[in-house]
């Protein structure tokens, strides 16, 4: 199996799981708030990470500089910023909804990467990616009868995502997948605490084990295991792809009532778009360089 495909096979394990995520933490906030759910779900998140660099001895790599770097600003931009406008955003809008908006995801990393970064995108992905777009907007449509902060809240999300995920990239070059996600994790924490006294959230011990189930199925698989698949994915393929290819799995997990016209219509292009993006259908063109 080449590169390209193992980076895709880990993305699309990564969206499998992580389209369960706005469902299990909403059923979460039946006993806890928003920001205790994030945070007690990021401790159940990092301790499987610990016991793999205590087994593996990983903690080497803790002492190459620039790896702090990268981790502090993943933990900016991932673990702070878009988890926490995510969850917030959750108290206030439904998880199809949510789920529909983070496809905009798509649209903010190809800005980010081949417009500001120049990352490499071939034709045939830059036809794929806008297809998939606009099988996104076509679901999008019908959707929204009035615009709501917890839609402004996801949408907010989506412009985090690509800066933490050009520094993962980055890190996962000089160290393991698991000492990156430990490390995020445990760096996140004291910002979540903050965010949850702030917002006058409180950690009551028997709400939070009326939730424990979800959290810890939050934190351990979704938090934890959907992310190694991810941060293995973007490390084989370039991100801009790797969201387009995640797109296709979130927009018709979340769909699971009887399709609409709208809903239907938008397979054609979705459809389209995965071959193009996994290299299964091959455009003629003159590649020069702009490309």
């Amino acid at each position: 199996m080449s590169k390209e495909h193992l980076g895709e096979s880990f993305i699309f394990s990564s969206a499998i799981v992580w389209g369960f995520f706005p469902i299990v933490t909403v059923l979460s906030y039946g006993s806890v708030p928003s920001m205790v759910s994030l945070t007690v779900s990021t401790i159940f998140a990092s301790l499987p990470f610990l016991v793999v660099i205590l087994y593996r001895k990983r903690f080497h790599e803790l002492k190459n500089l620039l790896f702090w770097r990268y981790i502090f600003l993943i933990t900016v931009f991932n673990s702070v910023l878009f988890y926490s406008l995510y969850y917030f955003g959750l108290t206030k809008t439904s998880p199809g909804n949510a789920s529909i908006i983070a496809l905009f995801e798509v649209c903010t990393s190809y800005v980010f990467f081949h417009i500001i970064r120049k990352e490499h995108f071939s034709f045939e992905s830059k036809i794929g990616t806008a297809l998939m777009a606009f099988g996104a907007f076509i679901v999008l449509i019908p959707n929204f009868s009035s615009f709501n902060f917890g839609d402004l809240f996801i949408l907010l999300a989506t412009f985090c995502a690509p800066m933490g995920n050009f520094f993962q990239q980055k890190a996962r070059q000089i160290s393991s997948t698991e000492t990156i996600l430990f490390f995020r994790s445990i760096i996140a924490l004291p910002f979540l605490f903050l965010f949850a006294y702030l917002l006058g959230q409180h950690f009551q011990a028997t709400e939070i084990k009326e939730s424990l189930w979800f959290l810890i199925l939050n934190g351990v698989f979704i938090l934890g295991l959907s992310k190694v698949f991810w941060v293995e994915g973007i490390s084989r393929i370039p991100v801009t792809k790797a969201n387009a290819l995640f797109t296709l799995f979130i927009a018709w997990m979340v769909l699971n009532q009887t399709p609409t016209i709208w809903q239907v219509s938008s397979l054609i292009p979705f459809f389209f778009g995965v071959l193009l993006l996994t290299n299964n259908i091959k455009l003629k063109h003159n590649y020069g360089a702009a490309d």
